[in-house]
């Protein structure tokens, strides 16, 4: 019986081309949609991500990473004092004016780590070294910084150019991910970032710490928040804060989730129909099979291997065309585009109730399905 449904389907060339595009395209808008969305949400973590510290101590009311609300300096002390802290650094963060040499200006995040440790520095080092940060009135960029500050040709090691009137050399061009605001990332040192900043009363944005063996960061986050009364998270907690700020308060996650619903109805809408204009056409067949002794059963298996053979099909082409979507639109990180496996089991899981739904219009019809429509005319 299995063959005898695979032949019917594939027979109606014409039913099967429209079911296998409905369901591609469906699959395919879902897995674009939920992977442009899901690298927004990485690109609005990169501040987190970029530094790498395992417990981030800031203001007790802070609600995202990009809100900086400065600390007072003897926070850093503080943090240290609290038991189970392996050691605390100070961090610099927040966007700047860089005056390029043709007069022209781009904003930056400027970053300050800490001169002695260098902890919060990128990990991938695209030329230079960033040891070389400790030498007067140098910085570090990304390669975003190389095209917004000019391109390749004019942005190098040993370019200089101007942040707040305070000239500057590249000492180092790092590989980092690009920030929601997609403002170009430049590293420098903590007491170097203070310098070249307006005068403010405080200037400490967070303090970076870790926790001795044996301490998870989620207990030294306890403790420092019960401590010293600072808000504290760890590198999770404070990206997953960052997200649920931004889907509040922007209309991201509504647009996207229209999007992947209009996809899902689209998909259910076009099975649906298809399958059941098919089992109407077909009905003399149906009906010759229960004549000879098909169950009712029996056909509605042969129904579901039709509609999941068409789904798997049209699963693997929507993957596939999302991801070059992606791999062609998304190149250099001009947009972003992060697959992850939990969309393509969402998406699989998703496809599988379209192809069950619109199987049960078509199973439906068939329960109530007399043999002897066979011998009618």
């Amino acid at each position: 019986m299995n063959f005898v449904a695979l032949k019917m389907l594939f027979g109606d060339r014409a039913k099967y081309l429209m079911l296998l595009a409905g369901l591609t395209f469906s699959t395919m808008l879902i897995v674009q949609q939920g992977s442009i969305f899901w690298g927004l949400m990485t690109w609005s973590q990169s501040g987190i991500t970029n530094i790498n510290a395992p417990v981030w101590v800031t203001d007790p009311n802070i609600n995202q990473v990009e809100e900086i609300k400065p600390l007072a300096d003897t926070a850093v002390n503080v943090v240290r004092s609290v038991p189970g802290v392996e050691w605390a650094v100070p961090l610099y963060k927040g966007v700047q004016r860089a005056r390029l040499r043709d007069g022209n200006y781009e904003q930056i995040a400027l970053v300050g780590i800490d001169s002695s440790t260098l902890i919060g520095r990128p990990h991938t080092i695209i030329e230079g070294r960033i040891e070389d940060l400790r030498a007067p009135d140098t910085v570090a960029i990304d390669q975003l910084a190389v095209q917004r500050l000019g391109g390749p040709d004019r942005m190098h090691l040993g370019t200089t150019f101007e942040v707040n009137d305070h000239l500057v050399k590249v000492a180092a061009i790092v590989q980092a991910q690009k920030s929601f605001q997609n403002f170009p990332f430049v590293y420098t040192t903590y007491e170097r970032a203070l310098g070249i900043t307006p005068q403010v009363r405080r200037k400490l944005s967070y303090v970076l710490a870790s926790p001795v063996e044996g301490v998870s960061p989620e207990e030294l986050a306890r403790r420092i928040h019960e401590h010293t009364g600072l808000g504290a998270f760890t590198e999770e907690q404070f990206g997953w804060k960052t997200v649920q700020w931004i889907l509040k308060n922007t209309g991201i996650g509504v647009n996207f989730g229209t999007t992947v619903l209009l996809g899902f109805v689209v998909g259910m809408a076009i099975a649906g129909q298809t399958f059941y204009l098919f089992t109407i056409e077909n009905l003399r067949q149906f009906g010759a099979l229960k004549a000879i002794g098909a169950s009712t059963g029996m056909l509605a298996r042969m129904i579901l291997l039709q509609s999941f053979t068409v789904g798997l099909i049209g699963y693997g082409l929507g993957i596939g065309l999302a991801t070059l979507f992606g791999l062609t639109t998304a190149r250099g990180g001009r947009l972003p585009f992060v697959e992850t496996w939990p969309l393509l089991v969402g998406v699989g899981v998703a496809l599988l109730m379209i192809c069950s739904l619109s199987s049960a219009i078509s199973i439906r019809k068939l329960a109530k399905l007399e043999p002897a429509v066979v011998f009618r005319g």
